[in-house]
C-alpha cells in the first residue's frame, strides 16, 4: 500500500522566474501561469523576475548579473524561494542554491507537489509517487539540505522530506516496486476497458486544459460529485459515469486529468495509462475555456499532448465553455477547425448542454448501421440490447416473431447478422 505522507501546511513568499529567449515566446504568460500553480500550492508570489537572453544559462539558469539582482530582491521582499518556469538540470538547481543560499524550485517540483496534494485513489498516489521519485533521485545533493531548513512547504508532499534523505539505491528499489504496483492497476484498467468493449457502450473522453471547466461539465451532465475549484488541477484521479441520450442509447464520459503547458515529462510517463483512457474512447469531448486570454495557445496545447500520447483518428467535439462569461459580440469567429463538431456552452448554467448532447448522438449515429431483421420471441433480449446501444426506430410484433427497425452500432450489426448469410 503506498504511503502519502502529509506536512503542515506552510505559506511561502515566493519570486517568480522566468527566461526569454526571443520576442516571439510566451514567457510572460507562462510565467503568470507558474504564478497560479504557486498559488495553487499554497505560496504566494512576491516578485518577478524575467531575463531575455539568446539561451538559458547551462550551469546557472539566470546570468550572473539578474542573479545579483535576484539575490537582492530575495533579502528586500523577504522571499523564502524562487520558482523557476522551467525544469532546472541538478546542475542548475545545485549552483542556483549555493549561490542565492535559499530554496530554489522548478515549474516541475510544483506541479508535482500539486498532484501530491490532489491525489485521491491507489492509481493516483502510485503515479504521483513514481514521477517525484524519478524527479528527485537525480536532485539529492543540496536540495533535502533546502528542504530541512524550511521545515515542509511546496515539495515535501507525498514521499516528502524524509524520502529525500534516503539513498539512490532505495530509491531505484522503490521506483522498480512502484512500477510493479502500477502495472498490476494497468492490467486491471486494461481489464475493465475489454468489459466495457464486450458491452459496446460508447466511451466519451473528456480532455481540455486544466481549469477549462471538465469536472463542472461532467457533474452537471452526470451528477457525477467531482470536486469543482476554481484552481489548476482541482481533480487529478479520473471519473468514469454513465449517460443516458434522449434517444435511450447510453455512453460513458471519462474524465482526464488536465492538460497544461511544459506539463513534466515525469507526469507524461507515470499517468501515461490513464491518459490512454482517451485512446480507446469513441470520441473526444475537448472542453475550451472560452474566457480565458490564451485560449488559442491552450488550444494548441492540448492537441499537442494528444499527439505525444499517440491519440489521434478520433471524432473530437469541442465545446467553448464559460460562454456566459464573454459579450455576445465576442463569440463570432471562436472556431476549432480541427473538430468534427463545435458546440458553445455554459457547463456552469447548463447552456447549450443540449446541443453538446446532439452532436455526440449525431458522431455516434454516423458510427451506426441501419438493421432491419425479425427476430425470434425467444430472442426479446436483443431487443434491450438494442435499446441500450442502439436507436430503436420500430418494433412491431407479428406472427413470425418481433420485426425490428433500428441504428445499432457497426459490432451489434455483425453479430445480428452473421446468420443471416
Amino acid at each position: 500500500m503506498t504511503e502519502m505522507i502529509e506536512n503542515r501546511t506552510i505559506e511561502e513568499k515566493v519570486i517568480l522566474v522566468g527566461v526569454s529567449t526571443s520576442d516571439e515566446d510566451e514567457t510572460r504568460q507562462s510565467v503568470e501561469e507558474l504564478g497560479e500553480l504557486a498559488k495553487t500550492a499554497g505560496a504566494v508570489p512576491v516578485g518577478t523576475l524575467i531575463q531575455n537572453r539568446e539561451s538559458i544559462h547551462p550551469g546557472t539558469y539566470l546570468g550572473k548579473g539578474k542573479i545579483a539582482e535576484l539575490s537582492e530582491m530575495i533579502e528586500a521582499l523577504g522571499a523564502d524561494g524562487i520558482i523557476c518556469d522551467d525544469e532546472l538540470s541538478p546542475a542548475q538547481m545545485a549552483n542556483l542554491t549555493d549561490i542565492l543560499q535559499t530554496k530554489v524550485m522548478d515549474r516541475t517540483l510544483v506541479i508535482l507537489d500539486i498532484f501530491a496534494s490532489r491525489a485521491s485513489t491507489r492509481e493516483g498516489k502510485i503515479q504521483v509517487e513514481l514521477a517525484q521519485l524519478r524527479y528527485r533521485a537525480t536532485r539529492l545533493t543540496g536540495f533535502g539540505a533546502a528542504m530541512s531548513r524550511l521545515g515542509g512547504g511546496i515539495g515535501t508532499r507525498g514521499p516528502g522530506e524524509k524520502k529525500l534523505e534516503i539513498d539512490r539505491r532505495l530509491i531505484k528499489s522503490r521506483i522498480s516496486q512502484l512500477k510493479r504496483e502500477l502495472e498490476e492497476v494497468k492490467r486491471h484498467r486494461e481489464v475493465a476497458r475489454e468489459q466495457r468493449s464486450r458491452t459496446a457502450v460508447p466511451v466519451a473522453a473528456i480532455v481540455g486544459y486544466t481549469n477549462a471547466g471538465k469536472s463542472t461539465l461532467l457533474n452537471t451532465l452526470t451528477s457525477a460529485g467531482v470536486l469543482e475549484e476554481d484552481k489548476l488541477f482541482a481533480t487529478l484521479d479520473p471519473t468514469t459515469r454513465s449517460l443516458t441520450l434522449e434517444s435511450g442509447q447510453q455512453m460513458l464520459l471519462t474524465d482526464t486529468v488536465g492538460f497544461i503547458r511544459k506539463l513534466p515529462h515525469h507526469l507524461v510517463n507515470a499517468f501515461r495509462s490513464t491518459l490512454e483512457e482517451a485512446k480507446y474512447a469513441d470520441m473526444i469531448l475537448h472542453v475550451v475555456d472560452v474566457s480565458n486570454p490564451q485560449m488559442i495557445r491552450q488550444i494548441q496545447v492540448v492537441y499537442e499532448t494528444l499527439q505525444n500520447l499517440d491519440i489521434s483518428g478520433k471524432p473530437i467535439i469541442t465545446a467553448f465553455n464559460k460562454i456566459d462569461k464573454i459579450p455576445e459580440e465576442d463569440r463570432t469567429g471562436i472556431r476549432d477547425f480541427r473538430a468534427d463538431k463545435e458546440v458553445y456552452i455554459s457547463a456552469k448554467q447548463g447552456i447549450g448542454l443540449d446541443r453538446l448532447l446532439e452532436a455526440a448522438e449525431d458522431i455516434l449515429k454516423a458510427g451506426r448501421m441501419y438493421l432491419e431483421k425479425v427476430f425470434d420471441y425467444q430472442e426479446a433480449g436483443s431487443i434491450a440490447m438494442i435499446r441500450k446501444h442502439g436507436q430503436l426506430i420500430a418494433e412491431e410484433y407479428t406472427g413470425d416473431g418481433i420485426a425490428v427497425k433500428a441504428w445499432v452500432p457497426g459490432d451489434i450489426y455483425a453479430r445480428f447478422m452473421k446468420n443471416e448469410r
